[in-house]
């Protein structure tokens, strides 16, 4: 079974579930590509990353989610490397970056379905509007996190729009 990002669930709100997600590394891309086509862009040279093109020539394992943010000139889309590596070794391609993110708060939303912008965008703006209801505030890019392959078909389809919200303490419960 693959790996998931972990995080602890704060609370549950209507729309959405409060999270804290601990610090964790990613392998990032970034492309410039357009929504529907970034993770396919970016898939090769992360998927070759983890597969032995690195320093160590260390295959890593696979971990659910993949996840994009919308940057100034395309995408940066992301494998979160697995809980127990100790570091990651560096990427033989230099379109790979390594890097840690903190830990943070964050609101999430779970739907299945196509991986599309229509619907992307549809959700979002239902987050966003249950974020403001419950008095909270979203900061930062919204992440859109996929964790099957491609060929899952799409009502089993496990997506997520996750987006950090300010005024909570990180270890809050």
């Amino acid at each position: 079974m693959t790996e998931h990002q972990p995080y602890t669930v704060v609370r549950e709100y209507p729309g959405f579930q409060l999270r804290r997600y601990p610090a964790h590394t990613v392998a990032e891309v970034d492309v410039a590509a357009d929504f529907d086509s970034a993770g396919s862009r970016a898939f090769g040279p992360l998927f070759s990353y983890i597969s032995g093109g690195n320093e160590d020539r260390r295959k890593i394992a696979m971990t659910a989610p993949v996840v994009q943010v919308p940057t100034e000139r395309g995408h940066a889309v992301a494998f979160v490397m697995p809980q127990d590596l100790s570091s990651a070794p560096a990427p033989a391609d230099t379109s790979v970056r390594i890097r840690t993110e903190p830990e943070r708060v964050a609101a999430a939303t779970r739907f299945s379905g196509r991986w599309s912008r229509r619907d992307y965008d549809q959700r979002l703006t239902d987050l966003r509007e249950a974020i403001t209801s419950a008095g909270l505030t979203a900061v930062g890019e919204p992440r859109y996190a996929r964790f099957n392959p491609p060929f899952t078909p799409w009502f089993l389809r496990r997506n997520e729009i996750v987006i950090d919200v300010e005024g909570v303490q990180a270890g809050t419960s």
